[in-house]
């Protein structure tokens, strides 16, 4: 025995390094994915997109999360990607998160290797960004809006790297043909007609998606890439929204739960999707301990007539609305992101536009309705009904991620890799082909924003008599321009033929108007190279930027890099409004006028990614002279807080308003709700919790959780009396989906109200009970 021992052990010792290298050939990479909540204020904050100053949150459709994944080659480099429901990046978050994850991991996570992406929802909460130009609606920065997405961000990238395992990458990709309208397309027609030509669409069809397979849980999770606006969802929508993206990503979420995914083996079965896809195609979260369907009797509707509504009540804290939540802690959590590529003139309101005084198309070259941009509006797919539009939007991304996550087959291999750099926009040198076909040095310019941006788009439109398409300006809001800022000629001449409306880029009080310094990236994984880029860019864009970016790429000769794909990650790291191409520039839609560095800011794009290309094929560094501000100390916000919440006296918070009518009986499709005297949410966001809830009566004492405010057929409206009221209500929406258990509900209500003096409580209130057929 004492001789075994020291051959046992010579034994290992030659075996495990064949054993090692056995492992990395199986799976090369280490991944894991992570989400968290960045649901933000519910209440009282401006919306960030439409910059409609009358779009103020009141309520959710559903919730916010921050979705990521880490690839990490073994002892070698790694990359995070972030992606938010949110309408875009903010340069101060990134800041922010970027400090939290060196405190916590040293240099492991850095500017370099994580990158942050928005899905460009425009039913999310603002102020979270740090120049002025994106905040004036919001009335200045909101803390709570950023602190909240900064959090988010943090914890869903510990999530990932605490679930770092072996595993294997997909890649698939194919056409959805029915998502996405170009919005502009007059804009796009003046792009060369030989260029056009390569193309079937004005807009870009393709999906390209990524599978995640841990090698032992099966399929963990799965990001893609696709282009059309997160605008199904309208600028007078007032409830918390992920857009179509955030639909997509919750109904594959709960395909997967449904499906049994991450527990089986590495090919999932569409078997779950008539399952969530029933009559009423109304597809929401699932909560997995909802009992078997039961038939309704005379009993239960005398059981249920039996419970009325409980009154509120005090609780001792926000613990308890998490629960339904942490019931499904105990297993692996499949994370599916829908990001955003080049959007920048893609609409999702494929009907088209129409007058809504005639109902007759808008003019082709303006979206004006005689004359006026006001009453032109996109139709989507579910016309008049926006919730419906963005359901169908979502459902067509969500159907093809399902076909290309099941038919993935082409595993993704080799070097994990990245190269970043900061750039200033506002005075780049770049090298364009003058008319005679030589070389000539242009610049581009400090940021400005042209009458046409104004005038809004066919997703939203503007006000006044701003147009689309407008080279000239307007001599009033010229006079109205100059009490701002008056542009200088040299800005007059670099922008042209963009009639400047805000020249944001020299605007410098109380702090900066709009970014000069802009981050590009390139986050290569294996054959998948992801180009990181911070604005929307309109679709001829995108393709010459990818198809530059690929050019350099495969020009190199050792063949490393022959069956890469490229994808573009839109709206990354920081915001700085759209890019077009200089033939779009021209027509000064409202692309090309929110195009801010002028109109070879493209070819700067192009140029710089070129460049960090080369590096990249050459194995070099890229040196980097800017750095972007942290604002943060100096930013201001107007938004008054929560002062306190009263009830009329002998009310408590909890307690109905108005109740589920006694006695009744609901079918499915049917909505049922109730009114519950309430607080301002911004007393406690109740992040990863949730503010309404309907509970299902199992057995005869027994309540448990069956949707909350993170489901489809659940909405949360919060409302007050009178602008200044202290006083507000709740109203728990709830549209019983088909596939719901026959039996007996309740609404719940969970809340926190804010005493003039003294400290936040927490409380509850339940409706009265009902049964469900």
């Amino acid at each position: 025995m004492i001789w075994l021992w020291p051959f046992l052990v010579l034994v290992l010792q030659s075996c495990s390094p064949a054993l090692s290298d056995s492992a990395l050939s199986d799976s090369p990479y280490l991944v894991g994915m992570g989400s968290y909540d960045i649901t933000g204020p519910a209440a009282d904050v401006n919306m960030m997109g439409y910059a409609n100053a009358e779009q103020i949150a009141s309520g959710i459709h559903f919730r916010l999360k921050a979705r990521a994944f880490i690839v990490a080659e073994p002892n070698g480099k790694r990359v995070v990607f972030v992606n938010l429901d949110a309408c875009m990046a903010s340069q101060l978050v990134t800041i922010k998160v970027l400090e939290r994850l060196k405190a916590r991991y040293g240099d492991l996570y850095d500017e370099n290797n994580v990158a942050i992406s928005g899905i460009h929802t425009h039913a999310g909460p603002g102020g979270y960004l740090q120049y002025v130009v994106y905040i004036v609606t919001s009335l200045g920065f909101v803390r709570q809006s950023f602190d909240v997405i900064v959090n988010g961000i943090e914890q869903c990238i510990v999530e990932a790297h605490n679930n770092l395992r072996t595993g294997k990458i997909y890649v698939n990709k194919g056409d959805l043909l029915d998502a996405g309208v170009n919005r502009s397309p007059s804009a796009y027609l003046n792009n060369p007609a030989e260029e056009r030509s390569k193309y079937q669409y004005n807009v870009d069809k393709e999906m390209t998606l990524i599978k995640f397979v841990d090698d032992e849980l099966g399929p963990v999770g799965s990001f893609n890439w696709f282009a059309t606006h997160g605008t199904s969802m309208s600028r007078t929508n007032s409830l918390i929204s992920g857009d179509n993206k955030g639909a997509a990503a919750r109904f594959m979420e709960d395909w997967a739960e449904q499906n049994g995914i991450p527990k089986q083996g590495a090919h999932a079965t569409n078997d779950g999707l008539e399952f969530l896809h029933r009559i009423s195609g109304l597809p929401r979260r699932v909560s997995s301990i909802i009992p078997e369907p039961n038939e309704i009797t005379d009993d239960l509707v005398q059981l249920a007539s039996s419970y009325e509504a409980s009154g509120g009540r005090r609780l001792s804290g926000s613990n308890i609305t998490k629960r339904i939540r942490s019931t499904q802690q105990d297993k692996p959590k499949f994370v599916s992101a829908f990001c955003q590529s080049n959007c920048g003139d893609v609409s999702p309101n494929v009907l088209g536009t129409f007058c809504i005084d005639t109902g007759l198309p808008c003019d082709f070259n303006h979206s004006t309705c005689n004359g006026k941009n006001e009453l032109c509006y996109g139709r989507g797919p579910g016309y008049p009904d926006e919730f419906e539009s963005t359901r169908i939007i979502g459902n067509r991304q969500f159907l093809k991620a399902v076909d290309l996550f099941n038919s993935a087959s082409e595993e993704i291999q080799g070097r994990v890799d990245y190269r970043h750099t900061y750039l200033d926009f506002s005075q780049l040198e770049v090298n364009v082909p003058s008319s005679t076909g030589e070389q000539q040095v242009v610049k581009t310019c400090p940021a400005a924003m042209g009458f046409a941006f104004a005038a809004g788009t066919t997703d939203g439109p503007g006000a006044f008599d701003f147009k689309q398409g407008d080279v000239k300006g307007n001599p009033f809001w010229r006079l109205v321009r100059n009490l701002l800022k008056t542009p200088g000629k040299e800005q007059v001449d670099c922008q042209a033929p963009k009639p400047i409306l805000l020249d944001t880029g020299e605007m410098k009080e109380p702090y900066d108007w709009a970014p000069a310094i802009l981050p590009i990236q390139i986050i290569r994984i294996g054959q998948l190279v992801i180009l990181c880029v911070p604005g929307e860019f309109t679709t001829m864009a995108g393709r010459r930027l990818r198809d530059a970016v690929k050019k350099v790429l495969t020009s190199d000769n050792s063949g490393e890099f022959n069956d890469i794909h490229v994808v573009l990650a839109g709206l990354t790291n920081t915001y700085s409004q759209y890019i077009t191409t200089f033939e779009e520039y021209q027509i000064q839609r409202y692309e090309g006028a929110s195009t801010l560095y002028g109109p070879h800011t493209l070819s700067g794009y192009i140029q710089e990614f070129q460049k960090l290309a080369t590096a990249m094929v050459a194995n070099k560094e890229v040196p980097t002279n800017f750095q972007p501000p942290d604002m943060l100390d100096k930013q201001i916000g107007l938004l008054p807080g929560v002062m306190f919440d009263s009830t009329p006296p002998g009310v408590k918070f909890g307690d109905v308003s108005s109740d589920v009518p006694a006695s009744s009986t609901f079918r499915k499709g049917s909505v049922v709700n109730a009114t519950f005297y309430s607080a301002c949410p911004r007393n406690d966001l109740l992040t990863d919790g949730t503010f309404a809830l309907v509970e299902k009566l199992d057995g005869t004492d027994n309540w448990v959780p069956a949707y909350d405010d993170d489901d489809w057929s659940l909405h949360f409206i919060w409302s007050r009396p009178a602008k200044l009221s202290p006083r507000s209500f709740a109203t728990l929406e709830w549209t019983i989906p088909e596939d719901a258990p026959s039996g007996v509900y309740r609404l719940r209500h969970f809340g926190a109200s804010k005493p003039l003096f003294g400290s936040i409580k927490h409380f509850t209130g339940t409706s009265r009970a009902f049964a469900v057929r």
